[in-house]
């Protein structure tokens, strides 16, 4: 038996669980390329090469993933898992999704807060910070080039892009009022059609389904804050991510301008290089790329480890990130996913969608500008006039180096089209190179 709408035709055929957890080891060690590269692997996995799906089946399940927050390439396998095996099957697919890369990141950031000072490792993370910000403005080309020449989509990405350099807005605020210009004043996409009305038993197993694995997303949080106080490290890692990761609409890189809004800028625990690093350290496995936000949160519980250790703070401050990062997607499939496809033509939800990746788009630009000040100048400042608030930076202290492999970085990505992979190991070489050679 599927998990799979009764009210569908175009069913999945039947499969072995056995082979389909081998994919599923597959998908999770292979999965690189961002989520455009790994939806792409899915589907020449599932539609070409095992005929598991048909193209029609696939592209509305991708249609659900997409309007939901958070990593749609890891929540697009837990819906196919679902689809094929239901809870166990989701499951299966989501956690080898996402568990080789979170091992590996837990590995690299251990030796980034043990080897770092060796010029190695140091020249390594000097020379994949060019490379991340090659990384960030081509994500803002490709996102831009999906939103529509529509003068009210523009003015939200030009809006958005001010709101958070001038005025510091709130991540979050630009994504509800992106949302809500895009409802009001976007014109009705041509397939726009009334929901159709919900199957009986879908409002009690949506009942269900959220209090569950809304209680499995909470479990750690609310065991950490028990255990060690609503004030420790873990309880505010795990309350920060948690509501990070309902918020994470346009993927990663708009989830890295609340990052830094936050983890840097107001609690402290990273610093803007840092972040880059872990960005760098993100692109470079399988699995999603927001596993940048176990970094961080290795990071933040190495630096406040009381009562434990600083390594064993930092293992449990990385689980617990991890958890809650990943823990809602099994809640918005498992629970919501039925009804996604009731909403996918609404009108006003059309709207809402167009405008919040249009929001995107500046919010992301503006991590582009956030991270090239941060990486070229060191110190960056700000210049108050009113509610404005300019960003300042000494041009005297450019960091050539770092900017002479930012140009490297861009020729090899535009002009001679490396790879993400390829471009992230030339650079990371080079920054070596630089460490050992100047210093």
């Amino acid at each position: 038996m599927t998990a799979l709408d009764p009210t569908a035709t175009d069913r999945p055929v039947a499969v072995p669980f056995a082979e389909a957890l081998a994919v599923w080891v597959r998908v999770g060690l292979l999965s690189f390329g961002g989520a455009a590269g790994q939806i792409a692997m899915l589907h020449t996995i599932i539609v070409e090469e095992k005929k598991w799906l048909d193209e029609k089946r696939f592209l509305h399940a991708l249609n659900y993933c997409t309007l939901l927050p958070g990593p749609e390439a890891q929540q697009l396998a837990t819906y196919i898992g679902w689809l094929l095996h239901g809870v166990r099957g989701g499951l299966t697919a989501g956690l080898l999704f996402v568990l080789p890369g979170a091992l590996i990141v837990l590995a690299m950031s251990m030796l980034y807060v043990t080897a770092r000072g060796l010029p190695v490792v140091d020249g390594i993370f000097f020379g994949i910070k060019a490379a991340v910000l090659v990384i960030v403005v081509q994500a803002v080309i490709k996102m831009a080039k999906r939103v529509g020449d529509a003068p009210v989509l523009k003015a939200i990405m030009a809006g958005s892009l001010f709101a958070i350099l001038l005025f510091q807005v709130p991540y979050p605020l630009i994504v509800l009022a992106a949302a809500g210009l895009g409802a009001l004043l976007l014109p009705p996409p041509e397939e726009a059609a009334p929901p159709a009305r919900p199957a009986p038993g879908r409002y009690a197993a949506l009942l269900g389904n959220t209090l569950v694995w809304g209680a499995v997303w909470w479990a750690p949080v609310a065991l950490a804050a028990l255990l060690l106080g609503p004030g420790h490290i873990l309880t505010q890692i795990g309350i920060f991510f948690s509501q990070l990761a309902v918020v994470t609409f346009g993927g990663a890189y708009a989830l890295l301008v609340w990052l830094a809004q936050a983890a840097v800028e107001q609690k402290g625990w990273v610093t803007a290089v840092e972040m880059a690093d872990g960005l760098g350290l993100a692109e470079t496995k399988p699995g999603p790329t927001i596993l940048v936000t176990q970094f961080v949160g290795f990071l933040a519980a190495f630096r406040a480890p009381d009562p434990f250790s600083p390594m064993v703070a930092a293992i449990l401050g990385a689980a617990v990130t991890t958890w809650v990062t990943f823990a809602p997607s099994f809640l918005f499939i498992f629970a919501g996913a039925p009804f996604v496809e009731d909403l996918r033509h609404n009108r006003l939800l059309a709207g809402a969608l167009k405008g919040i990746t249009a929001a995107v788009v500046g919010v992301i630009l503006y991590l582009a500008i956030w991270f090239g000040l941060h990486v070229f100048f060191g110190a960056v400042g700000s210049f108050a006039f009113g509610p404005v608030r300019v960003p300042t930076f000494d041009p005297l202290a450019l960091d050539w180096k770092a900017a002479a492999l930012a140009v490297i970085a861009f020729v090899l990505a535009f002009r001679l089209k490396l790879g993400l992979l390829p471009l992230i190991a030339v650079m990371a070489a080079l920054g070596v190179a630089v460490k050992l050679t100047l210093g």
